[in-house]
Order: structure tokens, then C-alpha cells, then sequence
């Protein structure tokens, strides 16, 4: 069964995020760009550099949904911790409108770019109301100095994701994990941000609650006019709500492509991989085979050529010579010697 069948129940009611009105002109855009960290390893090694993102160009258009995808470790959270600003690049350069991110100020960007994590028990103040941690935000940016407006304020978003207006005075620990993350939804976008990075958004919660969250983030996505970059584990949700799909292996982008399309006919061998080791309730059928082997490639030592080529089933001497060029055609962007021409 192929990957569209896994996670029906918790995607089947979201509606696809395809948007006719989306413009061409990127919002955000990474220009090659590269995170490197520094980590030590033990007594008897000196220490080395992690390519965490490496060399990364990317383009996210206004109104989309673009899904990002791969495997624990590939560099997707250090990307959106990079769009965000918490981390700047060690090469290469991320624009917002064209205009440096290096060049805005922390809240410049907070206004235009917001977060909503993965886990709602832990990105919550537990020490804090509903009402404080929505209204966070308009306190730190200065927005309805009155108290009574800024309640109005956070009252109707609370609205708008499906919070009733009792919680304005609770807690985190006397809601579900459903109720959280409508909180952490509302938080996000009371400010009116242009882009929302999606950092595994359902992963966890009960299957029963994400195609809840789903539909509600689809709906704010066309009330408020955002535009999403959606990161996640679950081939099902991003085949529902991505209108477009990178696929990063090792950090770098390996292929992109339209959603059907990436879904339809994957190309490179590690997207291939993907889709096929996607688990189906089928019984009898047991565990996919990847032939991707047990073992993950070492950041701090990137295999020489394609860094995919020790895992890749169509390895040949040039994948452990050379790293394949960008091919751009109709069907995408896919890194990968097979399409070389």
C-alpha cells in the first residue's frame, strides 16, 4: 500500500492546502545557505564540525504550504530555527521580501515570522493563564497598551481556534493536549504574521485530535492569508496540506517538487526510500524494505560525492566521486546523478 493509504484517520478530513491565488514572488528565501556547529568528541578526539544545513537553497511563496521532509537528524528544525532567527547562517543568506534577515531586528521578524512546536506540554508557560500566554505577544510588541481592548483581542482568537472564552483564566494542566495546542496556535498567530513555521504540529497528539488541528490550521491559513512552511514525520499530513514538498537529506535539499507530482513519481532514491517505508495496516505484509540499511551518515564526516551514495541502491563510481549538480525542469528540482545529463 503506498503511502497515501498511511494516516487516513488523522488526515482524511483536512482539506488539500493547494492555493490558486498564491503569488510566485518568494516571502522567504535561503540562498545557499549553511549552519555549522562545533561539538567535542570525548577525551581522545579533538573537535569537530557538525554540517547541520548544508548549503541550502530554497524559496517559500506567499500563501503555500511547503512541506518538509526526512528522516530524525537531516537538519529540518535547525532550518526553521534559521528562519526564524535564533540561528544566523554561517554562509549564505536568508531573505524575507527580499529585504537580509541578518538586517531586521528580533522583533521585526517575530512580527512576520511565528513558530508553533512540536510538543504543546512543554512549549506552554505552565505558570502562566490561557489569557497571559495569548496576550503575550501583544504586551512584548507594544500592541493594545489597554487592558480591556487586549482582552477583547485575545478573547476573539481564542475564538477562532476553537477555545471557549472560560479558559481565558486556566491553566495548561487543566487543558488537553488538543486545547494546548489551540493555545499555541492562537499565540502564534494574535500578532498577524505572514508566516507560520509548522515544526511537527500533530506528532503529539491522539490521532483522533490531528485532523482537528489540521482543519483549524488550513482554515487560518485562508482567513488570515499566511503561508505555512509544515515540517513533518507524517507523509499523510504533508500529502494532504502541502501544495509543494522538499525532501532533505544530510542537510541539503535532494529533491522538490510539486506535491502530486513528489507523491506520483518520486525521483531520487532517498524520496523513493521515503514513500516505500511507510507502514500500512495491511496484515501480513510486515516491515517495508528500504535497503536503506540501519545506520545513519556521520554530519561530522559527510560521505565524499553524493552524500546519499553508501545508502543509495544505484550507487556508481561517479556518486563516490562527484556530488550531483542541481537538475530544474518541469518536474522539479532533484539533485541526483541519474538525471544528469
Amino acid at each position: 500500500m503506498s503511502a497515501q493509504a498511511h494516516g487516513r484517520a488523522a488526515a482524511a478530513t483536512a482539506p488539500r492546502g493547494a492555493d490558486p491565488a498564491a503569488s510566485d514572488a518568494p516571502i522567504l528565501e535561503l540562498a545557499d545557505v549553511h549552519r555549522r556547529f562545533t561539538v567535542g568528541a570525548g577525551l581522545f578526539r579533538g573537535k569537530r564540525t557538525l554540517h547541520a544545513v548544508n548549503g541550502v537553497s530554497l524559496q517559500l511563496r506567499r500563501g503555500e504550504v511547503l512541506g518538509l521532509v526526512g528522516e530524525s537528524g537531516c537538519g529540518k528544525s535547525t532550518l526553521a530555527k534559521l528562519l526564524l532567527g535564533l540561528y544566523a547562517p554561517s554562509a549564505g543568506e536568508i531573505r524575507v521580501d527580499g529585504v537580509a534577515l541578518a538586517t531586521l531586528d528580533r522583533r521585526g521578524v517575530a512580527r512576520r515570522i511565528q513558530p508553533i512546536f512540536q510538543d504543546p506540554y512543554s512549549s506552554l508557560n505552565p505558570r502562566k493563564t490561557i489569557g497571559t500566554i495569548i496576550g503575550l505577544p501583544l504586551d512584548v510588541h507594544g500592541v493594545e497598551p489597554d487592558a480591556r481592548t487586549r482582552r477583547r483581542r485575545v478573547e476573539a482568537m481564542m475564538e477562532r481556534v476553537g477555545l471557549p472564552p472560560r479558559f481565558f483564566h486556566s491553566y495548561p494542566n487543566q487543558l488537553s493536549g488538543g486545547q494546548r495546542q489551540r493555545v499555541a496556535i492562537a499565540r502564534a498567530l494574535v500578532m498577524h504574521p505572514e508566516v507560520v513555521i509548522c515544526d511537527e504540529p500533530t506528532s503529539a497528539l491522539d490521532v483522533s485530535v490531528q485532523s482537528q488541528i489540521l482543519n483549524l490550521l488550513e482554515q487560518m491559513r485562508r482567513e488570515l492569508d499566511l503561508t505555512y512552511l509544515l515540517i513533518s514525520h507524517n507523509l499523510a499530513v504533508v500529502e494532504h496540506i502541502a501544495t509543494r514538498v522538499a525532501v532533505m537529506y544530510l542537510g541539503r535539499i535532494v529533491e522538490e517538487a510539486a506535491t502530486e507530482t513528489l507523491f506520483r513519481a518520486p525521483r531520487h532514491p532517498y524520496t523513493q526510500a521515503l514513500l516505500a517505508s511507510v507502514l500500512t495496516p495491511v496484515p501480513g505484509l510486515g516491515v517495508p524494505e528500504t535497503q536503506l540499511g540501519a545506520s545513519y551518515p556521520d554530519p561530522t564526516n559527510p560521505p565524499a560525492g553524493c552524500a546519499f551514495h553508501p545508502r543509495c541502491p544505484h550507487a556508481s563510481a561517479v556518486c563516490r566521486e562527484r556530488a550531483p549538480a542541481p537538475l530544474v525542469d518541469a518536474q522539479g528540482r532533484v539533485e541526483c546523478h541519474l538525471y544528469q545529463v
